[in-house]
């Protein structure tokens, strides 16, 4: 089975109501061209400088760029992953960095970001992500008509592991909302996501956030579609806001790992031993 899958990549500013106003024609766009997965970069609804506190979290139900998802969806029959949102969640301290899976008939999925970006530049420069959002708890698959998804977010590209019990759930296709910085995005970013598709024989759709933010924060943009060979399909620039589409074949991800069987290789490891 194929399908056309795009991939949005922003600008998002600190402003909900202008996010969503960014992304709307961008989406437009993206069915135009006959996509019917459609993905938004990490913070797509807002993108807050570092160590700002309160205010842009919503329950998910009620947050307006949800809302705004599911009527899209389900108005042209088609599946919305807006990359992720700052959830309020009952029992909570923290909200936490969700990608929220849309289908037609509303949400089908969340996944709560594993992996949090804390780091101390050696110019100076903190990320402290911890410091405002809480961590997620468990991996998700979700089986969609299309194609079964493993979702994640940003960092989580560094964590080999996750992508691998993923794959070995039964993933085809790899979700990847980000918001690389600058400096890692141009040392890492592709070589990461070509990386974890060829180990998994997967697809890769990694929408990303580019340009530069409030509070003087840049993003790499170069939102990618890489096949299960490790193949860019498509790719954008690193400044502007666009859509990236490729036609995603499920039969390529069974090609791959026939010919690389690595998921059937795998063995259990006896603890390292040390000499």
């Amino acid at each position: 089975m194929s399908f056309i899958a795009a991939c949005i990549q922003m600008n998002s500013t600190e402003d909900v109501a202008e996010n969503i106003a960014a992304a709307e024609p961008l989406v437009r766009e993206a069915i135009a061209r006959k996509a019917t997965l459609i993905l938004l970069p990490e913070n797509c609804f807002s993108m807050r400088r570092e160590g700002m506190a309160g205010g842009g979290s919503y329950p998910t139900q009620s947050h307006p760029g949800i809302l705004w998802a599911q009527h899209i969806a389900a108005q042209h029959n088609i599946y919305l992953l807006p990359g992720s949102i700052r959830a309020e969640v009952a029992g909570e301290a923290l909200p936490l960095n969700r990608s929220v899976l849309v289908a037609p008939s509303g949400i089908l999925a969340t996944y709560d970001k594993l992996h949090l970006f804390d780091v101390q530049l050696p110019d100076g420069t903190e990320y402290k992500e911890s410091a405002r959002m809480g961590y997620g708890k468990h991996p998700v698959l979700v089986r969609t008509p299309l194609a079964t998804l493993g979702l994640t977010i940003c960092y989580d590209l560094r964590f080999a592991a996750l992508y691998h019990a993923l794959a070995e759930a039964g993933a085809e296709i790899f979700t990847v909302p980000s918001a690389f910085t600058r400096p890692t995005g141009k040392a890492h970013w592709e070589v990461l996501l070509r990386a974890r598709a060829i180990e998994n024989g997967a697809y890769l759709l990694a929408p990303a956030q580019c340009g530069e933010h409030p509070g003087g924060r840049t993003t790499h943009g170069h939102s990618m579609i890489i096949d299960p060979w490790g193949r860019i399909l498509a790719e954008a620039g690193g400044y502007d806001p666009c859509v990236i589409t490729a036609e995603i074949n499920r039969a390529k991800v069974q090609e791959a790992r026939a010919q690389i069987p690595v998921l059937a290789h795998g063995r259990a490891y006896d603890a390292v031993k040390i000499v």
